[in-house]
């Protein structure tokens, strides 16, 4: 079952960096919704309960429940900023949904059958993850949490491309339908080569010595 995730906003009307800081001084993160044929909104909402809800993975590719007073909006996250130092929420944009109109949102990809895979067990591969997440195409009831891969059948030397993706109904990957050259690799088995480290020949060094011995004949002069 799919998890819920409700966040409790306030409206707000001022704008701009200087309203921005005061929010987030006063623990607030900085909002805006648009989308779905209305005007933006500006919002805030609680720094602390945001930033507990983005530990679930689901937060990100779910359908948010957004709280205003007495009214409820569905919505999708569409952009995060972060602090480069601090474990600090920015800003957040929320799109409007409607039930009968396509999103687009980045999936996260599950590869399970790691340790069975031949190229692992038998090869001494290791598995390598060309991509981490997918756009997908679909209604919003549609929208899965997550997609899975399943590498438990892959060789050393194999790969799986987006076109292996088993996908749930109602669910596209829209950079397919741009043709066979953009069908991605996004899982390959590769045994890791380590890279050989050269050490200074012995001639090298057999040369460096006279010059040393040279220099301390004239230091002794």
């Amino acid at each position: 079952m799919a998890e819920e995730f409700d966040l409790i906003a306030e409206l707000r009307e001022d704008s701009g960096k200087g309203a921005s800081r005061r929010l987030r001084r006063a623990g607030k993160v900085p909002a805006i919704i648009y989308g779905a044929g209305r005007p933006p909104r500006s919002l805030a909402f609680d720094h602390n309960k945001v930033l507990k809800q983005l530990e679930s993975e689901s937060f990100y590719s779910s359908v948010l429940n957004i709280k205003v007073g007495e009214k409820s909006q569905a919505a999708i996250l569409k952009d995060l900023q972060r602090h480069p130092a601090r474990n600090v929420i920015l800003h957040m944009d929320l799109q409007r949904i409607v039930e009968d109109e396509e999103i687009r949102m980045n999936v996260p990809l599950h590869f399970i059958g790691e340790d069975v895979a031949p190229g692992v067990k038998q090869g001494g591969g290791n598995v390598s993850h060309l991509m981490t997440d997918v756009e997908v195409v679909c209604l919003p009831k549609n929208l899965p949490e997550f997609l899975e891969v399943d590498v438990s059948g892959l060789e050393l030397d194999q790969m799986l491309h987006l076109s292996d993706i088993k996908l749930p109904e109602g669910v596209e990957v829209p950079q397919l339908a741009q043709g066979p050259e953009h069908d991605q690799a996004i899982v390959s088995i590769h045994v890791i080569k380590a890279a050989v480290v050269e050490e200074p020949a012995e001639e090298e060094a057999a040369a460096e010595a006279p010059e040393a011995d040279a220099g301390e004949e004239k230091t002794e002069e």
